[in-house]
C-alpha cells in the first residue's frame, strides 16, 4: 500500500506547499453519541493557541480579506463589512503562507458548538489557469474565521461560505476545502480555484466517517438544490458541462472529484493523500474503532504515518447537543501530536499561558527583525511548540527505540487528564447552574493552565532525557553539510516512521516525479 500512496501523494506535493488533514465521525459511531472532529494544520510556521472573545463591532467596521501580490497566484486585498457581533472561538493561529497575511487559521470551535477544519483540495490545472491576476475574495483562512465568528450551525456555516464567495469572490492557491460540523451533522465544502465562484458541499450524517487529506466530494446530484444533503454554487454542474468535464448525455453520474479535481493517472478521491496512509485506509481504521472515543480519535490524529514535522498541532473535539458554551472542550497538542501531549481546553478558559502563546520561533520575518519590546517577557518563556519539536527530532532519530517510550508517557499524561474530567466538569457545571459563571470559568482556567504547565514540564524532561541518552551512548550525529532547510519538491522531512526507510523510497519517487512534471517550485 505504501508505494502507490507515496507516488500519488508526491503528485499532490508537486501542486501544494502545505496541507492539512481532518477527521469526521458521525454521532452513531461515537461512544458518547457526539459528533467528533479532529485534525491538524500543516504549515512551516509555528502555531500558537488563541481564544478570541465575543465582540461587538461598530456599524461601519470592516475586515481585510484575500491574498497579496506575493502569493503564488497573485491577488489584491479587499475590505468587506464586519457583522455587528462575532462569537467567541478557540483557534491555533499561525503566521506564514506566502502572500496570505498573518495571522492565519485552519479553524477551531466557536461558542455555538460549530467546529471548522481547513483542508487542501487541489483542482485541475486547466481550472486553476483561469484564475484572474490579480484575484480577489476571501481565502481559506478568512472563510474559516468568518464561519467561527458568525455561524450558529454547520449548515449555516456552509451557507455563509457560499454567500461570501458569491458576493466577494474566492482567492486561493489552487483549490481548498473545509470540514464544518456541529452536534447534529458535518459538511464538506470544496471551494474551487479559477475565479468562477464555484463551490460544492456534501452533508455528512450519523453513520459517516470521513478523512480529508485532501478534501473530496464524489457523486453529486445535478438537482442538488432540491436535495437537503447537498449545496453548491448555481453553476457547479453547468460549468463542468460547458468545459467538457462531464457529459450529461453519458452513463457516468456527475462526480465533483472527477470533474474538478487534479487530474493524474491513479489519483482517486480516497487514495490521493500525500502521506503514507490513504484516506480510505484511515477511514476504515477509524470506523473499525466504533464506538469511537476521544482517546481513539487522538490516536488516529497522532498516527505516525501522517503526524510528523509538517504537522503543526493536533486537535480533537466532541460536539454535544445543548452544550453550555463555557463547557465546550477541545483537546489541543502544541505541535505534531506524534510526540506531543493533548491538553484539554474549554471555551470558558479566560487566558492562554505565555508558553503556549505567540513566539518568534518560526514566525514570519523573525529572521530579519528584532523583537518588539511588547513581547519581551512572553518571548523569554519556554515556547511549548519549540520544546516538543525538540522531542520530535530526538524521538524520530530512532523511532523504533524511542517512540514507544515517549508515547507511553504521553498516554500516561493524557490518561491523568481524562481521569480528572469528571470532577472538573461536574464542579464547573454545578457553579454554572448556581449562577457562579465567573467562578466556573476560573476553575476551568486554573485546570487548563495546570495541565499545560505539567505538559511543558513533561516536554522539557523528555528533551533532557533524550539529549543525555543520545549523547552518552554515542548516537548523536553532527550535520554533514551546510543546508539546514529542506529543499522542497516532496523531499523527506523529519518523521517517526517505524520499520521503513522513507529516505531511499522518497528519493526514488522524487526522481520519478521530476521526470513526470518537471522540476519547479511548489505553490
Amino acid at each position: 500500500m505504501l508505494t502507490p500512496c507515496l507516488t500519488i501523494g508526491l503528485l499532490g506535493l508537486a501542486q501544494v506547499s502545505s496541507a492539512s488533514y481532518g477527521f469526521y465521525v458521525g454521532k452513531a459511531l461515537t461512544h458518547t453519541g457526539s459528533v467528533m472532529v479532529g485534525g491538524t494544520g500543516e504549515e512551516v510556521s509555528s502555531h500558537w493557541l488563541h481564544i478570541f472573545p465575543a465582540q461587538d463591532h461598530a456599524a461601519n467596521a470592516t475586515i481585510t480579506v484575500g491574498v497579496t501580490q506575493d502569493a503564488s497566484m497573485p491577488g489584491q486585498l479587499i475590505n468587506i463589512s464586519q457583522v455587528p457581533h462575532t462569537f467567541r472561538y478557540l483557534s491555533m493561529e499561525y503566521s506564514d503562507f506566502e502572500g496570505f497575511p498573518a495571522p492565519l487559521t485552519n479553524g477551531g470551535v466557536n461558542e455555538r458548538g460549530v467546529a471548522v477544519r481547513d483542508i487542501w483540495a487541489q483542482n485541475r490545472d486547466d481550472l486553476i489557469a483561469m484564475t484572474p491576476n490579480p484575484q480577489t475574495g476571501l481565502q481559506y483562512s478568512d472563510l474559516a474565521r468568518v464561519v467561527m465568528e458568525r455561524a450558529s450551525t454547520a449548515r449555516e456555516g456552509v451557507e455563509l461560505i457560499g454567500k461570501m464567495i458569491a458576493e466577494y469572490g474566492y482567492a486561493d492557491y489552487g483549490g481548498n476545502s473545509h470540514l464544518i460540523a456541529d452536534a447534529d451533522e458535518g459538511w464538506v465544502v470544496w471551494e474551487m480555484s479559477g475565479g468562477q465562484k464555484l463551490w460544492a458541499a456534501e452533508r455528512l450524517g450519523d453513520n459517516d466517517v470521513r478523512v480529508l487529506y485532501p478534501g473530496y466530494i464524489e457523486d453529486f446530484p445535478v438537482d442538488f438544490e432540491a436535495n437537503p444533503d447537498y449545496m453548491g454554487s448555481p453553476n457547479i454542474v453547468s460549468f463542468a458541462i460547458e468545459q467538457g468535464w462531464w457529459d450529461p448525455n453519458g452513463t457516468v453520474p456527475f462526480n465533483i472529484f472527477n470533474a474538478y479535481a487534479y487530474q493524474a493517472e491513479g489519483y482517486t478521491a480516497r487514495d490521493g493523500g500525500a502521506k503514507y496512509m490513504s484516506q480510505a485506509a484511515l477511514e476504515n481504521a477509524t470506523r473499525a474503532m466504533a464506538p469511537v472515543t476521544e482517546k481513539d480519535l487522538i490516536a488516529r490524529v497522532r498516527d505516525y504515518r501522517i503526524s510528523d514535522d509538517e504537522a503543526g498541532y493536533g486537535q480533537v473535539v466532541s460536539l454535544h447537543a445543548d452544550m453550555d458554551p463555557d463547557l465546550i472542550r477541545i483537546w489541543v497538542a502544541p505541535t505534531g501530536s506524534v510526540t506531543a501531549p493533548f491538553v484539554p481546553w474549554w471555551l470558558g478558559v479566560t487566558s492562554v499561558p505565555a508558553e503556549y502563546g505567540l513566539h518568534r520561533y518560526l514566525y514570519k520575518d523573525a529572521a530579519s527583525t528584532f523583537l518588539d519590546t511588547d513581547y519581551q517577557f512572553q518571548e523569554a518563556t519556554h515556547f511549548a511548540g519549540r520544546v516538543f519539536k525538540q522531542v520530535l527530532y530526538y524521538t524520530c532519530s530512532d523511532p523504533e527505540t524511542y517512540l514507544p517510550v515517549v508515547q507511553d508517557m504521553l498516554h500516561g499524561f493524557e490518561n491523568a487528564s481524562f481521569a480528572d474530567l469528571e470532577w472538573v466538569e461536574r464542579g464547573a457545571k454545578s457553579m454554572l447552574q448556581s449562577g457562579f459563571r465567573d467562578e466556573a470559568m476560573q476553575l476551568l482556567t486554573f485546570y487548563s493552565h495546570a495541565r499545560a504547565d505539567k505538559a511543558l514540564a513533561l516536554g522539557r524532561t523528555l528533551v533532557d532525557a533524550l539529549d543525555a541518552y543520545v549523547k552518552l551512548t554515542g548516537k548523536f550525529r553532527v550535520p554533514s553539510g551546510g543546508r539546514i532547510n529542506d529543499p522542497g519538491l516532496g523531499a523527506e522531512t523529519v518523521n517517526c516512521l517505524v520499520g521503513w526507510d522513507p529516505v531511499s523510497r522518497m528519493s526514488e519517487a522524487v526522481a520519478k516525479l521530476a521526470d513526470f512534471v518537471g522540476v519547479g517550485s511548489t505553490g
